[in-house]
Formats: C-alpha cells, structure tokens, sequence
C-alpha cells in the first residue's frame, strides 16, 4: 500500500467496478475522490434478519482493515474507526486480532448500541464523530467518508487487481437452513433459494434486502453488486401485504384516516437529529390539500426507513411511501430541494431510538431471527445475467457479443470515462448467450464444450 498514489487507487477502484456493497451502490472511487478528516467503516447490520457483514468480519477482518486504510489513503484522513454493534461479540473479536496485528494503524472501534436505524449515514456519523450532517447533505460535508464493511473488502481486493464478482447474500427467514453465501453477480434468486434447502411452505414472497427497506422480487431476479439479503416469508405475512398496497390505496387511506398523532414525526431519526423532516405534516397536507404544510415538512429529507409506518404509525399508514410519493412528485415538477438548516439535536432523541429487538417483534419476524453462517463452498451457477446498470449512475454498455467466450473478471460492459458509473465483469467463465439493452447473460461451459 505504501506505493499507491492517490490517483492509483482511484483508478484501480474505478477499473474494478467497486461500488456501495449496500443502499443505491454509490461508486466507491468517487468517495476516494474526496479529501476527509475521517474515515468511518460501517459494520452496524442494523436491518433485521441479515448477517452478511458479520459473517464476512468472522472470516475476513483483515482484508476489511486493510480496505479502511487503503480510503484512509487515498483520503488523506488522519483517523479512521469502525462503527459496530456491541453484541457483534464474534465479529467484533476478529476485528480487534486484526487490528493487534497493526499497532500503526489509527483505526478505532465503536461500539454501537442496539437500536434501528443504526446503520444509516446520518446517524452513524452522529453516533462515531458527534457531528450532524445537514439536511439532505452527505457525510464529506463534515469532513467524513462513509463506506459499508463488504465494499471495503472490496476495496482491498481491487488493489490487488480483482475485481467485483461476488457478492455476500443471506438467505433467510422460511427456509430449511437459513445460510449466508458468497455468490458471482448475476446469480438467479432461485439457485440461492436452493442452496438454502427451499422454502418450508408452499405459498411465499420474497423480499429483497432487508425487511425495513427492502423490495419484492420473484424467482427471475438476479443478485447485483447491492443485494444483501433474501428474505423468504409466508404470502400472506403483514410486512408482504403492506410492501404490496398501491400508492393511491395509500393516499386515500392518508387523506380518510389520519389522526394526526404527530408520533410519525416523533419518533422519525433525521428529526431526532435536527432536520426539518415533519412526515405528520405531510400527511396532513395530503389531507387538507396544504401546500404550504407539505413543503414545511421538507419530505425531500427522508431517507425511506420505514420506521413511521411499520413502528410508529397507530393506524397502520405509511408516511414512508407518502413521502417518497412526494419526493417523485416534486422531482417532476423541477422542484429544487432547498439547503436545510439544523435546529438541533431533539433532547430526547436517546429515549426515542427503537430497539431491534422490538422491532424485530413488531415485524412479525422472531421465528426468523437466527444464525446464517457463511458457507465455505463456491456457488456454481450454471447462468448469470449481468444487470448493465446496477448501481448510481449511467448503465454500462455492452462489450461483447453473442456467442463470445468470456472468463471471470473480463470486463462485459464498459462505462465512458467522463460518466459516473463503473464497468460490469463477468463473473464466470462462460458464454455470452444474449446481449440486451439492459443485462448481459453468459452461460457456463459445460466439458467437452469446444471453442
């Protein structure tokens, strides 16, 4: 590491298509573009159900270390610390053997107390440094680069000239062994369902990411560089229906059974912090048709966590997807969200903070709440379809063809170097089967095959 330039490992970060192993996939060399004070490695997990970074922290503290001293470089930033719960007791063991090995190193634990949302930026950096990000700001803002536990072992990798094909999934919740993997991108849903042993019952969703913030899919969905976790549950449970009701059933609801409470607001850990963000005037303005009140609540401020609806709301609303209807709505029109002001941290915000545990409870989700182990064996799909975009910024474009043969880490897709965006790679040897203005798929090749 010693050697690497700055301009280096930008460019190694770049070529190697390392982007936010979590949340919307924000390209990593742009943050080692930046110039910070502090480095913060985000090991708080705090989405109910996965175990992907405490899984990987097991097996590769290491790696994950030398991933926050490679940004520390690259940054400049003369501190780093790693943000971990407390009862991550294994996770947080591995952590400090590797950090013995490294006396030099200015990298710090803090222990995180058990609450959601923990891992998000916002608070995270409160909670480490003491310092509160504006509204609608981002970290560097306070002299500060955020980067999650798995894309910092991704970092590391990339300086040593690998790039980003694998991804570390849980699958959970209804299945016979809830297992942790480590799968190429591209991998269909339904191989990890098998590697999980297959769903226990005959009628099941499936929920993408976490179960706060995560999405439906079905069989047909692949694994992209953001996917953290699977989530199996019965058809017809709570956290399914609600993840399925049509904004407009939302907006009547809103507008027909709003009481008011104010316990949306309350309750919501950017308003703790000193935002603006005001979901209960959001709702009411939805009710009363009140622009003024919907621009009071600044929803442009909301990070989607979905503690208003699942944990807040006594008459089972959703502010969360209101708000996000808005935010659309507002995009639309040319809305520009204003700078926001700070009006200081709620005083009561450490009484405020929802325990997992009863989150866990609330959701329905405690028979599920159990260990998902990393399993030591490579997963072999017998085909991957690459997404061309899967992350922020512009989509890649395709590189190869139909018919082409291709090996792992061969670059499918390329993206121009004035955009922001990173390049897709395959993630198997293999084929090119079919080449579309959305995805690459590649087929392995099975012996005997020729070429």
């Amino acid at each position: 590491m010693i050697g690497w330039s700055r301009e280096e490992i930008v460019n190694r970060l770049r070529q190697c298509g390392v982007v936010g192993a979590g949340g919307a996939g924000f390209p990593a060399y742009m943050k080692a573009s930046s110039r910070a004070e502090w480095v913060i490695a985000n090991a708080a997990e705090c989405e109910p159900l996965l175990r992907g970074n405490q899984e990987l922290l097991r097996q590769a503290a290491r790696e994950v270390v030398g991933g926050l001293k490679i940004m520390m470089r690259a940054t400049g930033a003369a501190r780093a610390t790693i943000g971990i719960k407390a009862k991550y007791k294994a996770a947080a063991g591995a952590l400090r053997e590797a950090l013995a090995d490294e006396p030099e190193a200015a990298v710090e634990l803090h222990f995180l107390e058990d609450f959601y949302p923990a891992g998000d930026e916002h608070v995270l950096v409160y909670e480490v440094t003491g310092r509160v990000i504006p509204p609608g700001g981002i970290p560097i803002q306070v002299g500060v680069v955020v980067n999650n536990v798995e894309t910092l072992f991704n970092v590391h990798r990339a300086m040593e000239g690998r790039p980003v094909i694998e991804k570390i999934v849980t699958v959970t919740g209804a299945v016979q062994k809830p297992v942790t993997l480590r799968v190429p991108v591209g991998t269909p849903v339904r191989d990890l369902l098998d590697l999980a042993g297959g769903p226990v019952i005959k009628r099941f969703a499936i929920i993408e990411g976490g179960p706060m913030m995560g999405r439906l899919v079905d069989l047909d969905a692949v694994v992209t560089r953001t996917t953290g976790g699977l989530i199996i549950l019965p058809a017809d449970h709570p956290l399914v229906s609600s993840k399925q009701v049509d904004i407009d059933v939302d907006l009547r609801r809103t507008r027909g059974m709003c009481c008011h409470c104010g316990y949306c607001t309350e309750l919501c850990p950017r308003y703790l912090l000193g935002h603006g963000l005001r979901p209960d005037r959001n709702m009411a303005g939805l009710a009363y048709a009140t622009g003024e009140l919907v621009a009071g609540g600044a929803p442009w401020l909301c990070s989607e966590c979905g503690l208003c609806e699942v944990f807040a709301c006594p008459m089972g609303l959703s502010p969360r997807r209101v708000n996000a209807w808005l935010k659309r709505q507002m995009s639309r029109s040319g809305f520009k969200p204003p700078a926001g002001e700070l009006r200081g941290l709620h005083p009561q915000r450490s009484y405020r903070r929802v325990p997992t545990a009863r989150l866990v409870n609330r959701l329905g989700l405690s028979r599920y709440d159990l260990p998902a182990p990393l399993q030591e064996e490579s997963v072999r799909p017998q085909t991957v379809r690459l997404m061309l975009k899967q992350h922020i910024g512009a989509p890649a474009e395709p590189v190869v063809k139909p018919g082409e043969r291709v090996v792992a880490g061969q670059v499918v897709a390329e993206v121009p170097d004035n955009v922001l965006g990173v390049p897709v790679h395959a993630s198997i040897d293999g084929r090119v089967a079919q080449v579309s203005a959305d995805a690459v798929v590649i087929e392995a090749e099975r012996v005997g095959d020729g070429g």
